[in-house]
């Protein structure tokens, strides 16, 4: 089995740029759809906002999918490292 990335290096990578987090965790389909709707969420809330929002408030609904894109890579992060942790710890023949 091959070391999986570190889980908070997944999570800068995640934090800078929507959708990669999960392309380094080898799920590039599930971060181009991040990306989609990153994209089509933040255009939508800048749209649809009233003139007197904040820049924050315009693009919060992409700011809200890319959060749930930087919770879902470290997630699956976290998770694949510590099967792996466990699989080094454990060999095979002691089972």
């Amino acid at each position: 089995m091959r070391k999986p990335l570190n889980p908070y290096l997944v999570l800068a990578i995640a934090i800078a740029l929507p959708g990669v987090g999960q392309v380094v965790n080898r799920q590039p389909l599930r971060g181009l759809i991040f990306l989609f709707f990153t994209i089509l969420l933040g255009a939508y809330t800048v749209k649809t906002a009233a003139p007197e929002v904040s820049m924050i408030g315009k693009y919060a609904g992409g700011i809200f999918v890319w959060a749930i894109a930087i919770l879902d890579a470290y997630k699956v992060a976290r998770v694949r490292y510590e099967v792996w942790r466990h699989a080094a710890v454990t060999p095979a023949d002691s089972r």
